[in-house]
């Protein structure tokens, strides 16, 4: 039936607010690989080769002919009791005592990002957040509009105890930081765990690159230091510390966890329950027989071999190639190296438009600015590609990096 002359035109109702601050990097470099011939440069992608996809398949196997309603039904909302304990058991030490009642199962270390910011944030609250930051985090709390305090750990005037007071809570990634690849040193470590306790803003430790040390120590986590100041008590400190399997054996998996206080763990189960209702079952036996059987430390110095080696070529090429126009530090672990251009007008937003035409794609550093203000670096992976690869994108990105200097002039 057609509307009458005079009817009013119906609209459909407009799309919440936040929709309108959202960025489509996550989606390009994701998408890269189906482009023929790109190399993909920008993401935080794991070599597929390294997946232990022989033993996870026997053991898939295994979990779901023994385990037929655990792997294949719905599940505790908390996890699986015995993937708790084994992840309680993994990180408790003699200061730091864990149990079950402490750890919460989360679908990847992104839901946890996610029902932590639904649990402590308020629309438009304030998060100190280290800075550079983890653009995953950026978006799982998006939705909320939050304020950022900018911790800048790197330089000496950063006051964590003043840019806490008063936030819901501060984020950082101390462990080869995404997307600097930087480790935090022991002291901000000692003075980020001390301002939480001072000022009773809760501080998540996000650590997914951990096992990821090619030429460093390890150092302490944050909620280890936090256990000091209780030592051997049952852990009820302000650190959150997250988790995932992604790096250290699949993506797929999509297996994370949070450690924290207790009556963190049940408003974060509250949140999740929203959420997903319960993290599958299928890969929660996955990680315990994992846990339980070795598998990371089985693969784990093949893995961080490959890794160096392949962090070594791509820093080689960068020195060929790129050396004239940016200046960046060899990490010493995690999966990226973070490049600042050495000319102050150089937009590297526009550098992956150019870099794409070459057949290159990295990450321009606007987007782990909360702000959107810092346009002058960007985020190299080494890890997906071969160093042939490595070399040959450096290649190409040195032919973008030209071609944008040469519209300038």
């Amino acid at each position: 039936m057609d509307r009458a002359p005079d009817e009013p035109a119906k609209t459909r109702p407009a799309f919440a607010r936040w929709l309108g601050t959202t960025n489509d990097v996550t989606r390009t470099f994701l998408a890269a690989g189906q482009i023929p011939d790109l190399i993909n440069l920008a993401g935080g992608l794991p070599a597929p080769e390294v997946y232990p996809a022989a033993e996870i398949a026997e053991i898939a196997r295994q979990v779901i002919a023994r385990h037929p309603a655990d792997t294949l039904g719905y599940g505790p909302i908390e996890g699986l009791p015995e993937l708790r304990d084994a992840v309680a058991e993994r990180y408790s030490s003699g200061t730091l005592k864990l149990s079950r009642a402490n750890v919460l199962i989360t679908t990847s270390g992104i839901q946890g990002l996610d029902v932590i910011g639904k649990v402590l944030l308020e629309e438009g609250g304030v998060i100190a957040c280290q800075c550079p930051t983890y653009l995953g985090a950026l978006d799982s709390w998006r939705s909320r509009m939050p304020a950022y305090r900018k911790l800048r750990l790197d330089s000496n005037d950063c006051d964590p105890h003043s840019l806490f007071a008063g936030a819901q809570f501060a984020y950082t990634v101390p462990n080869f930081s995404n997307p600097t690849g930087k480790l935090v040193g022991m002291a901000m470590r000692e003075t980020l765990v001390d301002a939480a306790h001072r000022t009773g803003t809760w501080l998540l430790e996000d650590d997914p690159y951990g096992g990821l040390h090619y030429d460093s120590e390890s150092l302490p986590h944050l909620i280890e230091l936090s256990a000091l100041r209780n030592p051997g008590a049952p852990y009820g400190g302000p650190v959150l510390h997250v988790r995932t399997l992604s790096k250290e054996v699949a993506p797929g998996l999509r297996i994370g966890w949070v450690i924290a206080a207790p009556e963190m763990i049940a408003a974060l189960t509250l949140a999740k329950q929203g959420s997903d209702m319960c993290t599958s079952g299928i890969t929660q036996r996955i990680a315990l027989e994992a846990l339980k059987g070795g598998l990371i430390e089985k693969i784990q110095p093949g893995v961080v071999a490959l890794y160096r080696s392949r962090r070594d070529a791509l820093c080689a090429a960068m020195a060929e190639h790129l050396a004239s126009d940016f200046d960046w530090e060899i990490p010493s672990g995690g999966m990226f190296v973070w490049a600042t251009a050495r000319d102050s007008l150089l937009n590297t937003d526009i550098l992956l438009k150019r870099g794409m035409e070459a057949g290159v794609c990295v990450t321009p550093s606007s987007v782990f600015d909360a702000s959107g203000e810092d346009r002058r670096a960007i985020r190299i992976n080494f890890t997906l590609n071969p160093p042939d690869r490595l070399r040959e994108g450096v290649r190409r990105l040195a032919t973008a990096v030209r071609a944008l200097q040469a519209n300038k002039s």
